[in-house]
């Protein structure tokens, strides 16, 4: 078995672990921070829209040798607005210039093609109007806001109210981080944008469900016996997915990230990066989140419970009753305990399972 692979199974048997549940507050304080600086950066610089949502003209054209950055100069001295010009595979230039109207993309079309030295006839014009735009992005609120909707449904009903909840709060806080990086990198949001957002909700929601699975499986019973709190029972069920979370994720970014640093950034097909982009930061923003967020945020909304509480006080009560005898809560001698299983729970026994025992 590789290292990696001994690690997890030394994890998911509670040998070894790392306690992030109680140290939520400092995970919560570092989202918080990232938070403030996605959405200060969207007050700030706003998203650069594309042409979709704004509306204006798209011009292609056959091979030529101007550069992209004086084809740039002609389209914005002729038309009067920004335009944005990329290089294709095929030698040509994809000139894109917002704000037009059918009679000022046909002037535009002439004027780039004597600019560039190629026959108009041969450069292909698409016209897109700002309403075309709109009726994409209300539909993808509309699936945001449903997809929502059904998430928080499915997991009370499957789970409970407080993982919901809890989902939905990492979900949020996904998507903010995203949609604040596009504004703070400037890369042009496009219905590729789109569609990488709404896939990334999916991705988000599936190391936090594994997550919640193991934990709903791990409480069952859990006032029943008097070894571990409902928050080191989180925190036993967290680790004991934490290495398969790590792969999936790298897994699933490895090729993101050939789209987003080696498609879109070394070999310059720009288009990738309208959905890679969003692919790349939410799926790194939905394995943080699994991990530091919404299993701690479950653990503290839950230790609200009465029960939970009294099961804390009958555990700490516990402990305290056994380290005044010099035993653990088995009844073992102290001294026999391996290194940091005395720690609140925080590593397991060696060959216990996260699981609660019945009550001793």
């Amino acid at each position: 078995m590789s290292r990696l692979g001994n690690l997890g199974a030394r994890l998911y048997r509670g040998e070894v672990g790392y306690d992030f549940v109680a140290k939520r507050k400092l995970w919560y304080a570092v989202s918080i921070l990232i938070t403030i600086t996605a959405i200060v950066g969207l007050a700030v610089r706003g998203l650069n829209m594309g042409i979709e949502f704004k509306g204006g003209a798209v011009y292609t054209t056959p091979q030529t040798t101007v550069s992209a950055s004086k084809a740039e100069e002609i389209a914005e001295e002729t038309a009067g607005h920004d335009a944005i010009v990329q290089e294709l595979g095929t030698g040509g230039l994809r000139i894109q210039v917002s704000g037009m109207d059918t009679q000022q993309a046909n002037a535009l079309k002439d004027e780039i093609a004597a600019g560039i030295d190629v026959p108009a006839k041969d450069i292909t014009a698409e016209l897109v109007g700002p309403s075309w735009g709109e009726q994409i992005a209300n539909k993808a609120w509309t699936g945001l806001g449903v997809f929502m909707i059904l998430v928080v449904i499915y997991l009370a009903f499957a789970f409970e109210w407080r993982m919901a909840v809890a989902a939905l709060i990492a979900l949020i806080h996904d998507l903010t981080i995203t949609v604040g990086v596009y504004a703070l990198v400037g890369f042009e949001v496009t219905p590729g944008t789109v569609i990488g957002l709404l896939t990334i909700l999916g991705y988000s929601l599936y190391d936090t469900v594994v997550v919640f699975d193991g934990l709903k499986e791990g409480a069952k019973d859990i006032t029943k016996q008097t070894r571990y709190t409902y928050s080191e029972i989180a925190n036993r069920s967290l680790n004991g997915t934490l290495v398969r979370s790590i792969n999936t994720t790298v897994v699933a970014l490895l090729p993101v990230a050939g789209l987003l640093f080696i498609g879109g950034g070394f070999l310059g097909a720009g288009m990738l990066n309208d959905i890679s982009l969003s692919l790349f930061v939410g799926l790194a923003a939905g394995a943080y989140s699994s991990i530091f967020i919404a299993t701690p945020l479950v653990a503290d909304l839950k230790e609200r419970d009465p029960q939970m509480q009294a099961l804390k006080k009958r555990v700490l009560a516990k402990r305290a009753a056994a380290a005044a005898k010099g035993e653990t809560q088995d009844g073992d001698a102290l001294a026999e305990v391996p290194e940091g299983a005395a720690a609140a729970g925080v590593v397991g026994p060696r060959g216990r399972r996260g699981r609660p025992t019945e009550k001793r």
